[in-house]
Order: C-alpha cells, then sequence, then structure tokens
C-alpha cells in the first residue's frame, strides 16, 4: 500500500492536462514528458519491450507469460491526461480515518467538501482518503488507473510462483477530450481481451456506454438597422432559439438518468447575423441514437424552408458507439472481472457507463474491453478524492484478472 500511495502522489502532482484545441498527438508536451516518466517507471519494474509509440503517444509494456497453459493473453489500459480544470501546482493530502464529516480543503480560502453537496462522502467514513487543496482536481482520472496496474504488475513480478499469461498494459494520452484511442495501434497490442481502469467507485464493472455524436449548428442571419428591419432582419438570436425549440425539450441531461439518451447543448454563441451552436448526442440503444440524429436533420430542414434560404448548416460527426455490440458476443472477458472481483472481496456493481471510455473505440477495433472502478469519485474538480483502501482493492482485482484460470 505504501508503495501504491507514493506512486499515486508523484503522478499527481505531475500537470497532464489535455488541450482539446491543440493538433498534436499527445495534445500537450507535459503529457509526452509523462509518458517518459512512465516508460522508465516500467522498466524499473521489469518489464520487457517497453516503449512509446510516437504515431499515437501511448506507452506500451508487456510482462511475458510464465506458463505453457493455454490461457488468456489479457491487456489493462488507462489514460495519462486529465480533465479541463486548473492541474497546475496539485497539492494532494491524504487524510486517515475520514472521521464521515465536512472535509475543509483550503483553510484560508475556506473551501470545504461538504457532506450535503456530496453524501457519497458518507460512505467512506473510516477510510484512508487522498484529497485536493480545492483549487486544482486531484487527477486520480486517471493516474489512479495508471498507478493501480503498475502495482498489480509489480505485484505479479515479484511474485513469479504466480502463473500467467501473457499480460500487456497501455498508457495513453488525450482521452479527456475524445480522441485519445483514435490513433490506438491494435497490432501493437497483441491480446485475447482488455480492460480500461478508468471508472470512479468501488465494484464498477461496466460494458455499455452511450453512442455518441456532436452535432454543430451554424446560424446565417442578416444584420440590418431595426428600424428599417421589417421583412428583411433574420436575427441568429432568435434563431438559435427556433432551432432549440425544435429539439425535444425532456431529451436533456438534467431530467435523464440509466440508459434514457439526450442532447445537449454545449455551447451558443449567436450574434444577430451569425452564430455557432453545439451540441452533443448520446444514446445507448442504436437506432434512438440515429433517430435523434435525424431530428437535427429534420430541424435544419424546417427552418431552410421556412426561411426560404439556408439560414442553417448542419454538420453530425459519430464520436463513438456502444461497446456492448462488441462485448455482447465476448461475454467472457465480463465474467472474468466479475470472478476476480469476489474474489478479492469485492461485489460487482455492474451498470451502463453514461459517457464513453478509451475502450469504446478499442472494443470497435477488435479488442474487447470493459472498464472497471479505480477507487476515486467527484472527479474533474476541485472536490475529486481517492480511496486508498479501495485503490487496493482494484490492484487484487487486476492481479485476480491477471491470473485468471491459473
Amino acid at each position: 500500500m505504501e508503495s501504491m500511495v507514493e506512486r499515486f502522489l508523484r503522478y499527481t502532482k505531475t500537470n497532464t492536462r489535455s488541450d482539446e484545441a491543440a493538433t498534436s498527438v499527445p495534445s500537450t508536451q507535459t503529457q509526452v514528458e509523462f509518458a517518459k516518466v512512465l516508460k522508465a517507471d516500467l522498466e524499473a519494474l521489469g518489464l520487457s519491450d517497453v516503449k512509446i509509440n510516437e504515431k499515437n503517444g501511448f506507452v506500451i509494456g508487456t510482462l511475458p507469460a510464465n506458463t505453457n497453459d493455454q490461457v488468456p493473453a489479457i491487456g489493462f489500459i488507462a489514460h495519462m491526461d486529465t480533465a479541463d480544470y486548473n492541474a497546475e501546482n496539485i497539492t494532494p493530502r491524504i487524510i486517515k480515518d475520514y472521521d464521515g464529516q465536512d472535509i475543509l480543503l483550503n483553510d484560508a480560502k475556506g473551501i470545504y467538501s461538504r457532506v450535503a453537496d456530496f453524501p457519497n462522502l458518507a460512505n467512506y467514513k473510516g477510510q484512508t482518503l487522498i484529497v485536493t487543496d480545492g483549487t486544482t482536481l486531484l487527477g486520480g482520472d486517471d493516474k489512479a488507473g495508471i498507478v493501480e496496474i503498475m502495482e498489480a504488475l509489480r505485484y505479479v513480478k515479484e511474485n513469479p510462483d504466480i502463473k500467467h499469461g501473457l499480460i500487456m498494459c497501455a498508457f495513453g494520452p488525450d482521452e479527456e477530450i475524445g480522441c485519445g484511442a483514435d490513433l490506438f495501434d491494435v497490432k501493437d497490442f497483441p491480446v485475447d481481451f482488455a480492460y480500461t481502469i478508468d471508472g470512479t467507485r468501488l465494484g464498477e464493472l461496466e460494458y455499455e456506454t452511450f453512442n455518441a455524436a456532436s452535432a454543430t449548428v451554424e446560424l446565417h442571419g442578416v444584420s440590418v438597422h431595426p428600424g428599417s428591419a421589417k421583412n428583411t432582419m433574420i436575427n441568429c438570436n432568435k434563431l438559435a432559439m427556433e432551432f432549440d425549440r425544435l429539439l425535444p425539450q425532456a431529451a436533456v441531461p438534467e431530467l435523464t438518468e440509466d440508459h434514457e439518451g439526450f442532447i445537449m447543448l454545449s455551447s451558443n454563441e449567436t450574434g444577430v447575423e451569425s452564430g455557432t451552436m453545439k451540441y452533443i448526442i448520446r444514446d445507448h440503444d442504436r437506432s434512438f441514437f440515429e433517430a435523434k440524429k435525424q431530428l437535427f436533420v429534420l430541424a435544419a430542414k424546417v427552418l431552410n424552408e421556412r426561411y426560404g434560404r439556408e439560414v442553417v448548416t448542419l454538420t453530425v460527426k459519430d464520436q463513438y458507439y456502444n461497446m456492448y455490440d462488441i462485448i455482447k458476443d465476448h461475454m467472457d472477458c465480463v465474467e472474468v472481472a466479475k470472478a476476480a472481483m469476489e474474489k478479492a472481496g469485492v461485489k460487482p456493481l455492474i451498470q451502463p457507463i453514461r459517457g464513453g471510455t478509451d475502450g469504446s473505440k478499442i472494443s470497435f477495433m477488435g479488442i474487447p474491453t470493459p472498464n472497471l472502478f479505480t477507487g476515486v469519485e467527484n472527479l474533474h474538480g476541485p472536490h475529486e478524492f481517492a480511496c486508498v483502501e479501495h485503490m487496493e482493492l482494484a490492484v487484487k482485482t487486476i492481479v485476480n484478472i491477471a491470473t485468471a484460470g491459473k
């Protein structure tokens, strides 16, 4: 546990925030430098064929099989980057035997993680937590996953009496901006199935994600003096409202849960003469997903016909698909994970992800890749925290998976 905590504190202090506006791979130089650190650490653990794939930014390592028995080759994947929140000068702090009360993160600034705001904190009374100073995120998403994979590999490597098949790890960039796995090279990762270690609370086992798309709505208006605007002005501020009203008003994130999909207006920058609206489209069901995209096509058509000109230009782009459509035919990887959790004393918590992971894209590339818990909650902000005991259970789960069938 001490090795795990030391590694986690060291990794989280490194700013690896990704940048959606960048065109490089990885999107930030800090991720490039962090990849070098991970490469050195994998080499120090004694892994083989450790390398950085210069084309996609992934750090790859291999633990060769030490048995001649026919067992599956298994991979473990985590991402290096952190989300779009302050990641400079991260100062993690350890709270031992947490009392279940409000947590003072920053005395000078009066910043608390309050149980009233985060009732999930009550589940961690008596545990060891790692928190922020209230001004940055923690970066446990997904450095906890990296650390847990590292520690599991270290344990297996240091105990050669534990028999196992081929084990591989991959640490990649830019998951938080949705493009990290786009260039993933499955030929560079010859495993039968894999797991992203990128979940949150204890026991999470996820093999359903959204189907996802983005929609960009460009608005084209006519700006004239308001005193002489009759029958001439087309005000994009109003046009944006018209467009949004043509979409289902109850299918929004704040009114949906579980397997229910949604449409979300993520940004809206409009003036009189022009404007841009950006949406995300999500649904677990592929047919409902396609229907939601078609609603955008119809809304654009309605407004263009209403105004007798092209006032709306629509671009819809698919981002990723529900990995269940692949994993349903390879449920052995799910059963292995369930058994590994139960062996570690963890109750599997099977639920759909209301989002996506690198495993979504990698599954469609040919490697079934469910997602497992890390023991980190309240992601992407200053109230993020990690539970040391649950991280340790994640390590045990990974070890059990890696030695499945032995």
